[in-house]
């Protein structure tokens, strides 16, 4: 199991929804949230304004992390190498339990 993490443009969410959709990842959990990196694209140079982004957090089982990334990366960006589209993490995820019925790992999921 992993933990899929994603900041990408909120004008990109229902485009990433949608091809997260193609590839049957359905479940998700999206937060607004503000952050700022190297919007120039190069050298060290920062902005140092607080930018709205959009945060998905997406747990899956291995055979949905690839498609899963494919499908935001693909979705989340404007146009190749677009400074500030965003980025995905991908993190192990040690356990999950369903509260409804406390069902653990991958069934949870």
């Amino acid at each position: 199991m992993k933990m899929i993490e994603a900041i990408i443009r909120p004008a990109r969410l229902e485009a990433v929804k949608q091809a997260l959709g193609d590839v049957e990842v359905f479940r998700m959990t999206v937060s607004d949230v503000q952050g700022f990196g190297s919007e120039t694209g190069t050298g060290p140079e920062y902005n140092l304004e607080q930018l709205a982004r959009v945060k998905l957090e997406i747990a899956v089982n291995e055979q949905f992390v690839e498609p899963a990334v494919q499908a935001i990366v693909t979705a989340g960006g404007l146009k190749k190498d677009n400074p500030g589209d965003g980025k995905v993490f991908v993190l192990p995820l040690e356990d999950v339990v369903r509260i409804r019925t406390g069902e653990r790992g991958p069934e949870a999921v």
